[in-house]
């Protein structure tokens, strides 16, 4: 009886086999991580984020480039205030009235008292 047992159980394992090969198999379904839509809301939000930091990148360039062009008239207005305050002060020497007087004198001028008006403001 134990031959028989074990060739009953044998057969057994063998339908068994056989079952498992022939059971059709199911298509596995995939379901997406992410569907279509939101494939493309994500890609349309990264190219607008993109978008934003180039924008963000370009305008911070240009105020730098700005601000460096302040800086430098800035600079040149200093030194154009040098240069007029330095001439201003040249002005006042040659101007003074011993300069003039003198100049007058070598260039052959005399002093007439009776020509002489005084203006008052």
């Amino acid at each position: 009886m134990g031959n028989l047992a074990r060739k009953l159980q044998q057969e057994q394992q063998h339908e068994q086999k056989k079952q498992m090969v022939q059971a059709p198999k199911k298509a596995t379904e995939r379901n997406p991580w992410l569907s279509p839509g939101e494939k493309l809301i994500g890609l349309v939000f990264s190219g607008m984020v993109c978008f934003g930091a180039v924008h963000i990148v370009s305008n911070q360039a240009a105020i730098y480039e700005m601000n460096k062009d302040i800086q430098d008239t800035k600079v040149a207005i200093q030194e154009q205030n040098k240069a007029n305050s330095d001439l201003e002060m040249q002005v006042s020497e040659l101007s003074t009235y011993e300069r003039i007087w003198d100049k007058a004198r070598a260039l052959g001028l005399t002093l007439n008292e009776n020509n002489v008006k005084v203006v008052q403001d």
